[in-house]
């Protein structure tokens, strides 16, 4: 029953969260700079790899030691693994080690860059890659009514809460939320002027780290923004709102029947809490 549950649990897709801010890490005992974290991750996925591959697993590195480990049996069905991340080091470990790259949702022009880049890197090593956005939506009936909604959670924020937020996330050394501030600067401007690209607005990243960006608009203008994304390379799209509940009902029911995909036959669109 173990060996049975451990390999089922092992087969379902896995993210692997690699690091935090440096205050967090270092409150867990964790000293090693951004780079080295890198390091060890990549070579945590290659032990995870071997380990994969049945017993007799050894292994000695800078981060780990493994003697005569492995699962018990081989896996029919390797793990998807899923890997964010936009610094160097990031790359580099993303290219050799992950099948989706998952990217928060920047600009098409952004986006576009980064596929190119890492597909230059995979290709450089023998492999290809998948890519998947992390965005939340706003999706209503009219596009007014979508901005009204934009517009109510960027009057909630509570006075002062934007400073201090950008005070902590301006100073973690993640690349990837540094271009997620770059959008606005940290700067509480009109709900409109957070529009940093048609329907792509960017007032989440105010007060929240990570995907902090939105897709704004009516039901078909969102589907037409997640089909230019999918034109430029995105096969999977990771969803979420505000509030969780309500907006997952919504986009199901009135914003996935207009997205037309090959893939949706095979694999539909992942709705996520955004907590």
């Amino acid at each position: 029953m173990v060996r049975t549950r451990g390999l089922l649990w092992l087969a379902r897709r896995r993210r692997l969260a690699h690091a935090c801010g440096r205050k967090e890490q270092r409150a867990y005992g964790d000293f090693l700079d951004h780079d080295a974290r890198y390091d060890r991750t990549a070579e945590f996925l290659d032990v995870v790899g071997k380990a994969f591959g049945g017993p007799g697993v050894n292994h000695e590195g800078a981060h780990f030691r493994v003697e005569n480990g492995g699962l018990v049996e081989p896996l029919a069905v390797r793990p998807t693994i899923y890997f964010g991340g936009a610094s160097e080091a990031a790359e580099r470990v993303a290219a050799k080690h992950a099948d989706v790259v998952l990217l928060w949702g920047e600009t098409p022009s952004m986006v576009r860059d980064r596929i190119a880049s890492m597909r230059r890197r995979a290709e450089g090593l023998g492999r290809t890659i998948r890519f998947g956005l992390r965005v939340h939506v706003v999706t209503r009936d009219t596009e007014e009514d979508a901005w009204r909604e934009a517009k109510r959670l960027l009057d909630g924020i509570p006075p002062g809460a934007i400073e201090e937020a950008q005070r902590g996330l301006g100073s973690m050394e993640s690349v990837g939320q540094a271009r997620m501030l770059s959008l606005h600067a940290g700067k509480k401007l009109g709900v409109r002027e957070l529009e940093v690209s048609p329907n792509l607005w960017a007032g989440v990243s105010l007060v929240r780290g990570g995907a902090g960006t939105a897709l704004v608009g009516s039901h078909r203008q969102v589907a037409e923004r997640i089909a230019e994304y999918e034109a430029l390379g995105i096969d999977t799209f990771i969803l979420s709102g505000y509030p969780n509940l309500e907006e997952a009902v919504r986009v199901g029911e009135d914003l996935l029947p207009l997205v037309s995909s090959p893939r949706r036959a095979r694999a539909p669109l992942g709705i996520v809490s955004a907590s």
